[in-house]
């Protein structure tokens, strides 16, 4: 079941946080929780205790317009046609990526820290910033250098 695209408003909601997870000095992680044992001995593993900010993010990027209910077999399909530098990707493979990332903090405590640390939401925020300037609602042409560093 495919999603409806998000409107300009949305997609400047979401692009609204590229300058926060630019700026200087921020950590997407405040603390690590747990890694002590339990009464009965048992070690509780640790969890990332999450700057508001990401869990603000996280609520945008999880709405009905960026998500994609397919998103492990069209994440197979991304990966195979090398969208690894985001710099082309489609709004839907964007919706796919953002999709994962939001879900994947599920699989793997530090997801969303990991991520955010290596300038993947930072890439796929500056894609999603290029879609909305070129997006033809607005007159734009489709096509646009794309200029990631």
């Amino acid at each position: 079941m495919p999603t409806r695209s998000p409107t300009l408003k949305e997609m400047d909601e979401l692009v609204a946080f590229l300058p926060k997870f630019c700026q200087e000095g921020f950590v997407p992680v405040d603390r690590w929780g747990g890694a002590t044992k339990g009464p009965d001995g048992v070690l509780l593993m640790p969890w990332p205790e999450y700057d508001p900010l990401v869990h603000q993010f996280v609520e945008v990027a999880s709405r009905e317009c960026w998500t994609d209910f397919h998103y492990v077999s069209n994440l197979a399909d991304a990966q195979s046609q090398d969208i690894g530098d985001v710099c082309r990707a489609s709004l839907a493979q964007v919706k796919t990526l953002l999709t994962s990332f939001v879900r994947g903090e599920r699989f793997c405590d530090g997801h969303w820290a990991s991520r955010i640390n290596q300038g993947h939401i930072r890439r796929l925020l500056q894609r999603v910033s290029e879609l909305r300037a070129t997006d033809t609602r607005q007159g734009g042409s489709k096509e646009r250098a794309c200029v990631i560093g």
